[in-house]
């Protein structure tokens, strides 16, 4: 059935992009942001798609998300900027820490593992005063 763009959904419309994206025969596929205004079930069908590529076509994805068990559940390796700068960089045990979020975010966070996946889980329950908690020994006191 051939369908305006703009008629499409909003998953419908991720994926046309990701289509019009491998017509190309590309071997890097740049993301920002797709699963924003999506919901949850399209949200997870454009990531599954996205580490299908990459496991199955050996694709490099680049792919920016806001959601940071998202990143942590579907990412090899993740990058947090803070300021314009990496402040960490590697696989998301060693990313998703306490202080890194607190220092970043400015939020204090519980992390458990996913038992399914073996993810790490982010789990907010508070923001600093002020929402910036620059150094360890503001955020120990708060903790």
């Amino acid at each position: 059935m051939h369908r305006p763009l703009d008629s499409l959904s909003g998953g419908e419309r991720q994926r046309a992009w990701i289509a019009l994206t491998l017509a190309q025969d590309t071997s890097i596929l740049l993301l920002s942001e797709p699963t924003t205004f999506l919901d949850i079930g399209h949200q997870l069908e454009v990531l599954e798609l996205v580490q299908r590529l990459n496991q199955e076509r050996g694709m490099t994805v680049v792919l920016v998300l806001h959601d940071l068990n998202q990143a942590a559940r579907y990412a090899d390796r993740m990058v947090v900027l803070h300021h314009g700068a990496i402040v960490a960089d590697g696989p998301p045990r060693d990313v998703l820490i306490v202080l890194l979020l607190a220092e970043v975010f400015g939020v204090q966070v519980n992390i458990v593992i996913d038992p399914a996946s073996g993810a790490p889980v982010c789990l907010p329950y508070a923001v600093f005063k002020g929402r910036a908690a620059t150094t360890y020994e503001n955020i120990v006191q708060t903790s």
